[in-house]
């Protein structure tokens, strides 16, 4: 922080501030764990997404610019992404699985998902695995 990078700085200010409002939400204070503390940034770093997106579709490159760069600091602190053919192993797997337990098509989805969570972790995104087990279970 001393290095005077102020990009860094304020999106580390800002994580910081998230991570404090997620601790003292609900009825009283907790102390987080790592695991709901990579949630918070998880979900602060999709949110840098999701704003560059709309910067981007609106033709405002500059504001995009400065949410592409808060993602990529945010992403120094976050797990290792899993890659998408270690995930589509993963998926098959559990689609496997969830087959020989005699659940099949939509109806497996929602075990299939929480299983294939649990074992990639918090370096995967939800919305990649859903899509990927939507398209393992329809075929």
């Amino acid at each position: 922080m001393k290095a005077g990078n102020d990009a860094e700085k304020s999106t580390l200010r800002m994580a910081i501030a998230a991570v404090k409002n997620a601790a003292v939400a609900g009825d009283e204070a907790v102390t987080l764990t790592d695991a709901q503390i990579v949630g918070v940034l998880q979900a602060e770093a999709k949110k840098r997404t999701e704003a560059a997106d709309i910067y981007k579709d609106a033709g405002r490159s500059d504001a995009e610019a400065s949410e592409r760069a808060e993602l990529a600091i945010l992403e120094r602190y976050l797990p290792a992404r899993v890659d998408e053919k270690q995930l589509q192993g993963i998926v098959a797997t559990e689609v496997a699985a969830a087959a020989a337990a005699g659940l099949s098509g939509p109806k497996a989805m929602g075990q299939v998902v929480k299983a294939v969570r649990t074992k990639a972790g918090p370096g995967a995104d939800g919305a990649q695995i859903a899509a990927l087990v939507k398209a393992a279970l329809a075929s």
